[in-house]
C-alpha cells in the first residue's frame, strides 16, 4: 500500500471539521415544532428481517401513496396497536 501512495502520490487531507456553534446545532434540530410526530418525540430502532421481496412491495406502496417507508410502516403499526389509556409507557 505504501508503494501505491508514492506511485500516486502524497495524499492530502481535506481539512477538518469546523468547530460546532451549539445553538445553531439545537436550532437545527428543533425544527418546527407544530411538525413533530409522536415518533419523532421518542424513538426507539425496530429491525426486523423481511424478503427482498416485500422490501420491493412496501417501498412501492410508499412511493405510490406519497409517504416514506417509515411513516408508511408507523401509520400501519399505530393502527394495528393503538394505545389504550390503560397502558403506561416502556
Amino acid at each position: 500500500m505504501t508503494e501505491e501512495r508514492t506511485q500516486r502520490g502524497k495524499r492530502i487531507a481535506i481539512g477538518s471539521r469546523p468547530p460546532a456553534n451549539p445553538q445553531a446545532e439545537a436550532w437545527v434540530r428543533q425544527g418546527d415544532g407544530e411538525s413533530l410526530l409522536k415518533g419523532d418525540l421518542f424513538t426507539a430502532r425496530l429491525t426486523l428481517d423481511v424478503t427482498p421481496a416485500m422490501r420491493a412491495r412496501i417501498k412501492v406502496s410508499a412511493f405510490t401513496q406519497g409517504t416514506t417507508v417509515a411513516e408508511l410502516l408507523r401509520t400501519l403499526l399505530e393502527r394495528e396497536f393503538p394505545q389504550s389509556r390503560s397502558e403506561t409507557s416502556p
